[in-house]
């Protein structure tokens, strides 16, 4: 709320990357320009005056390779809690080759699994049922099914 773009979109780069949009004590400790995100695009949402579209781009080495999970945790983790921000979203994800080579995939090959389930020609889908605790068997299995039929 009342944020500039500019420092809106530098803020959330930073955040993102280093941790930290303020400078702290421990920012001369580290090579932080190393790691920084770097917002280089602003543009306003057509017909909204007060929403922006900033393009953020991270280096390479910011993340551990063939770690989906650390690129995801650093690019949105906490930084959605921003409050310097009255919103925030992920509109679009764009991974270099370079990065993308670095996943290697299910550890024993996609073909293996669906051999395994006898389940060829469509998507093998999965889901993690919430409540984790709490629900008895009957109610579990309907968690299931439903998660499962979609």
């Amino acid at each position: 709320p009342g944020v500039p773009p500019k420092k809106a979109g530098a803020a959330v780069a930073a955040e993102s990357s280093t941790g930290t949009w303020t400078t702290v004590w421990t920012d001369g400790l580290t090579s932080l320009d190393r790691y920084k995100g770097r917002c280089y695009h602003i543009e306003p949402v057509a017909g909204e005056e007060t929403q922006f579209i900033a393009y953020v781009a991270y280096p390479l080495h910011l993340f551990e390779e063939g770690s989906v999970t650390n690129m995801f945790t650093s690019i949105v983790g906490n930084v959605f809690g921003f409050k310097a921000l009255r919103a925030l979203r992920l509109e679009d994800l764009r991974i270099p080759p370079a990065y993308s080579k670095t996943f290697q995939g299910p550890p024993r090959g996609i073909q293996v699994e669906r051999d395994k389930l006898n389940k060829y020609g469509r998507p093998l889908l999965g889901c993690t049922i919430k409540p984790k605790l709490g629900l008895s068997a009957k109610n579990y299995g309907r968690a299931v099914y439903e998660c499962l039929r979609g």
